[in-house]
């Protein structure tokens, strides 16, 4: 029954992360806004969804995982209906932060209802099917806007999530019951909740449209730096802190977060880069490129339970190692495709990324939530769920740096802006792009390296300091 309802609320959160991607032209067209006011109306939904995880997380071991993921689902619902009736590029990105948020909700509280209802020799197989729930959405937001769109319109694309709220309210509210608590007395850690919020909000805005050599986005990420220090020292003090910062003294806590912002880094990055190659060389759409994905996503799909299962039964530590090595071969591969090489050495070497990360996930995931006791899940998943998508939020970012490490930055945009690249262009990109993806398997073998050092993650669950 909590997979039933979780999987609903994983999926809808992961589909309306990429639904509006390959609609993005149409909407910048039918409200007459521009590419800038576009590009938002798909970042302000993962900046409300990053930025709210941790705090929500606390907020679900105070008061309560269950009732807060109901609320998720009428937030997300409400923030749905409003988007499909948004008049204005302005009003639509408003809206959208409104459905983030009930995407935070549902994002951040699925995986620890998921670890309070599965016993530790079945929480990788729990987390498995999890994670399938969010590679999917993310196969359904490429694949099914385009058929959305050209049927019925982009509005079309947020109506869809109606009947689908309701139902998922309906059953989360009739399925879902909460876990008694024996903390009673707790007081929420509001200035470590805002400071983190400010801190990570202007580092992950700085990172997306700053400009490095710009004096103004120095200063911000300075400011951010130091906003994250101040919360540090907050957190150290305080009695009831958002976060245990001890949670990182445990190995498979700290070493499968670490390892997954690296990992996750690979994933947003891979994704963007080779849309891009898909557009730029081979002469794709948008539409065909997103479609074009769906092998790295279809691999997900199906090794994310096969390697949460084997984590059951032999642990996490050596499959999310190997998981990691064979994303680093993977990255290897696409460093060495050409303007020449045929369409299925690009699919073969989705398809090996896809098993790469699949093989890393669920185990990684299973190990982190069940190295954490029950009163610290919700804020291990916040801190888990906010590693991964600050990565993600953060990938498009490093690929244009690591892109402009052999290229200039006027190329490099005149490049994404041109519809008919020249060879000399597109051999320029290649160059630049092999670059990417031998940095990007660098980033994976170190990872596989660190992995290890998380342990034995089928140990009993450590005392923490309440």
């Amino acid at each position: 029954m909590v997979l039933t309802v979780t999987t609903i609320g994983i999926f809808m959160s992961s589909l309306d992360a990429s639904i509006i991607v390959v609609g993005l032209k149409v909407v910048i067209e039918d409200l007459n806004t521009s590419l800038t006011a576009g590009v938002w109306v798909i970042t302000s939904y993962r900046l409300a969804t990053t930025v709210l995880l941790l705090t929500i997380g606390r907020f679900a071991d105070m008061i309560g995982r269950v009732k807060l993921y109901n609320i998720g689902f009428v937030v997300f619902t409400l923030g749905s209906a409003l988007c499909a009736v948004a008049p204005d590029a302005v009003t639509l990105i408003m809206f959208r932060l409104i459905q983030g948020v009930g995407s935070a909700l549902l994002f951040v509280n699925s995986m620890a209802i998921v670890t309070d209802a599965f016993p530790p020799n079945e929480l990788g197989t729990g987390i498995g099917i999890n994670q399938v729930a969010i590679n999917a959405g993310n196969i359904a937001g490429y694949s099914l806007s385009g058929i959305m769109i050209s049927l019925f319109g982009w509005r079309s694309l947020f109506l869809i999530n109606l009947p689908i709220g309701a139902f998922a309210t309906y059953w989360a509210h009739r399925r879902l019951r909460e876990l008694p608590r024996k903390r009673l007395d707790e007081k929420f850690d509001l200035p470590g909740a805002a400071t983190f919020s400010v801190a990570l909000t202007i580092l992950l805005l700085t990172m997306s449209v700053g400009d490095m050599r710009q004096v103004i986005t120095q200063m911000s990420l300075l400011t951010g730096a130091l906003l994250f220090s101040i919360f540090i020292y907050i957190e150290r003090r305080t009695s009831y802190p958002i976060i245990n910062l001890q949670l990182f003294k445990v190995g498979a806590f700290g070493v499968g977060n670490l390892t997954n912002f690296l990992n996750g880094l690979t994933f947003g990055g891979l994704a963007f880069t080779i849309a891009l190659y898909y557009q730029l060389v081979m002469g794709f759409n948008p539409e065909q490129a997103g479609l074009a994905l769906i092998p790295l996503d279809l691999t997900l799909l199906f090794i994310g339970p096969l390697s949460g299962r084997l984590s059951d039964r032999f642990g996490a530590r050596w499959l999310s190692s190997v998981g990691l090595a064979i994303t680093g071969v993977a990255c290897l591969m696409f460093a060495y495709i050409g303007t020449a090489s045929p369409e299925l050495a690009v699919i073969g070497a989705l398809a090996v990324a896809g098993f790469g990360i699949g093989f890393f996930r669920s185990p990684n995931a299973s190990s982190v939530m069940g190295s954490v006791p029950p009163t610290h899940r919700g804020v291990a998943a916040g801190v888990r769920s906010t590693i991964i998508n600050t990565s993600l939020v953060i990938s498009v970012p490093l690929v244009s740096l690591l892109m402009t490490a052999t290229m200039s930055y006027d190329d490099f945009s005149t490049l994404i802006e041109t519809s008919n690249p020249s060879p000399a262009q597109m051999m320029t990109f290649i160059a630049a792009m092999k670059f990417t993806f031998l940095v990007f398997a660098a980033i994976n073998f170190i990872a596989a390296i660190i992995s290890p050092l998380r342990g034995d993650a089928r140990r009993p669950v450590p005392a923490l300091p309440e």
